[in-house]
């Protein structure tokens, strides 16, 4: 019995070596899917929507009454009425307006421009460089001069109405329409202060044209790096070291005739450092490329390059180009 008990374990173990190991998976090549390569998402558009803001007129804001005034309405006449919206209308030079000798006004639909003369001085009135002149008019034409001349040319011409009083103590009023805008000034002779020029600044205009470039700018950034680049054809072999300042580039390719080197998406225009190639003495020299988007485009090729920031203590990051060599031990390819 003891002989039986003693070989039982040894033949199931016996039997457990003998058995065959599971067979291997097999793979059809149907399973397997090819890689297609994505493009990488663009920066998120954030949409601007422009409303038309009146600018409120010296005099406009006033001060909330109490309910029972609200409801009482104060006698007023039609000419009392007249006088007080052309006064509230009205501004006046001010200090910080001052630029040089010029007195520059934000320009509003609708305002009154004080202007203060003077006998025996002339006061230039510029308008807008390419702003075209299209008629003059003033209240008084007999004791104010008036005329008109043109600076500049081309895009830069610029168009000047001259006014002079023969005599102090006088008011007038004086329109000129232009293309694209209209201009009320209040004329006001003294015997010895006068404005010698005066001109406008535009902040809708200003607002359109920041505008604009801003849509440049998107759509600039939404323009492929080039057209006609086939993914086999570019070589990604550059290395990126030095410091790691804010505008380091992300990576660094070329298509066998041009590089290309792409920034960081948040980078600005004005941190672009310049780029310098090294030649095969360690000398760096300017090299000719374009800036498009967050990209540069070097019509060269090149073995090492620089991107230099500052003038005493730069910043400096090298990009230099890897053989396949160097680049199978360091990846192992």
């Amino acid at each position: 019995m003891n002989r039986i008990l003693l070989a039982s374990p040894a033949i199931a173990l016996l039997a457990a070596c003998a058995t065959p190991p599971p067979p291997e998976p097999v793979f059809e090549a149907a399973d397997f899917i090819a890689a297609i390569p994505l493009e990488e998402p663009g920066p998120e558009r954030v949409e601007i929507v422009e409303t038309a803001i009146a600018l409120p007129l010296p005099g406009q804001l006033k001060p909330v009454e109490s309910e029972a005034a609200a409801r009482t309405p104060s006698p007023q006449t039609p000419a009392m009425t007249v006088k007080e919206g052309r006064a509230s209308a009205v501004i006046e030079p001010s200090s910080e307006g001052f630029v040089n000798a010029v007195q520059v006004y934000p320009y509003t639909e609708g305002a009154l421009y004080r202007l203060y003369t003077s006998p025996g001085q002339v006061t230039d009135i510029a308008l807008q460089p390419g702003e075209t002149l299209v008629s003059v008019s003033a209240g008084d034409t007999v004791r104010w001069v008036v005329g008109d001349t043109a600076s500049g040319s081309g895009p830069a011409a610029r168009a000047h109405i001259l006014v002079k009083p023969v005599a102090a103590g006088l008011r007038t009023n004086l329109m000129i329409a232009t293309d694209r805008r209209t201009y009320h000034l209040e004329l006001e002779s003294t015997p010895a202060t006068y404005m010698a020029a005066l001109s406008w600044r535009y902040p809708q205009d200003e607002f359109a044209g920041l505008s604009a470039r801003n849509a440049s700018a998107a759509r600039q950034d939404a323009v492929p790096v080039q057209r006609g680049l086939s993914l086999e054809s570019l070589n990604f072999n550059y290395r990126i070291a030095g410091d790691s300042p804010d505008w380091k580039p992300v990576r660094v390719f070329d298509d066998g005739r041009q590089v290309f080197i792409q920034m960081p998406a948040a980078v600005s225009a004005s941190d672009m450092p310049p780029l310098f190639v090294l030649s095969s003495s360690g000398e760096a020299e300017l090299v000719n490329y374009r800036v498009r988007g967050h990209y540069y485009f070097v019509d060269r090729l090149f073995t090492a390059a620089e991107l230099r920031h500052g003038t005493r203590k730069q910043t400096v990051v090298r990009i230099s180009k890897v053989s396949a060599a160097r680049r199978s031990r360091w990846f192992g390819d």
